[in-house]
């Protein structure tokens, strides 16, 4: 028996990779939304980390408010690529899709299509069917043996505790704490921040750290030849100081009690930069 063409295309989920992220949220939004929602509010551009959503009144702008985490982890499972971070929503009128308007709903009880819903009364019965469609994938979800994200509640596979985003997120917290901290306490041991922000590895330290050399010694080598231009730009002498501290001792790993400001060590670590380090440190003119 041959599948028409519409009951194939309406189970169809688009894949995770590769394409347009808008078209391939516009094909999975009413499979991530429920039909009901989908009728009244459509995908339609995405902006600066923000998808906007064009619905029928600002009444559903302000239900679809609320649904909006639920949508935005729907949308990063479904599209992890397109960097939706936000819905912004506008009123405007709906068009129908190419084909004609979406069909209407059908239930299906005990393996028998029953008689079409409805359409929905108000906004309000759109998101509570909404609601009870998402409770039941949940529900058939756990079933499965699967499990959900402790921070966000969003589905993963079994055994697994964060979902892609969330722990996207907590190693970015993460590593933003091991940068602060290598900036205020270059002098640590590795292990010391080891222990200190537990869930970092060292291969994940070593990296932080050279990448701040890198960026630290690229901020002071550009200080110096912005004072050399024929219309000096001042440099932030204080942050200076402060970088150029933080780099000697997070590159040479001494004791700060021991290092003197004159010392050879210093003066190797700097290099070229050197000179021009003393003068914004002794508070200098500076060549220009």
């Amino acid at each position: 028996m041959l599948t028409r063409i519409g009951d194939a295309l309406g189970v169809w989920t688009p894949r995770r990779s590769g394409g347009d992220p808008l078209a391939m949220i516009r094909a999975g939004w009413t499979q991530l939304v429920g039909l009901d929602v989908a009728r009244a509010a459509q995908p339609v551009a995405i902006a600066n980390e923000s998808l906007v959503v064009l619905t029928n009144s600002s009444a559903w702008s302000h239900q679809l408010m609320f649904l909006e985490p639920r949508i935005l982890r729907g949308i990063h499972e479904l599209v992890p690529a397109a960097g939706v971070e936000r819905l912004r929503f506008r009123v405007g009128t709906i068009r129908s899709r190419p084909g004609g308007p979406i069909a209407p709903r059908t239930a299906v009880r005990d393996g028998k299509t029953a008689a079409a819903l409805p359409p929905p009364r108000d906004p309000a019965d759109a998101l509570a069917r909404f609601r009870s469609v998402v409770m039941i994938a949940r529900a058939a979800h756990a079933a499965r043996g699967g499990g959900f994200c402790t921070d966000c509640a969003a589905p993963v596979a079994r055994a697994v505790q964060r979902c892609v985003p969330c722990a996207d997120w907590a190693r970015s917290l993460l590593e933003a704490r091991c940068r602060r901290l290598l900036f205020e306490a270059p002098w640590l041991r590795p292990q010391d921040v080891l222990d200190t922000l537990p869930g970092l590895d060292a291969a994940a330290y070593d990296g932080i750290r050279r990448q701040l050399l890198r960026s630290w010694w690229d901020e002071m080598k550009l200080a110096r030849k912005r004072a050399e231009l024929p219309r000096p730009v001042a440099p932030d002498r204080a942050r200076l100081r402060k970088i150029a501290s933080s780099y000697v001792l997070l590159e040479t790993k001494l004791d700060p009690n021991r290092l003197e400001m004159e010392s050879p060590v210093r003066r190797n670590a700097l290099g070229d930069l050197y000179d021009f380090i003393r003068s914004v440190e002794r508070n200098e003119p500076l060549p220009g």
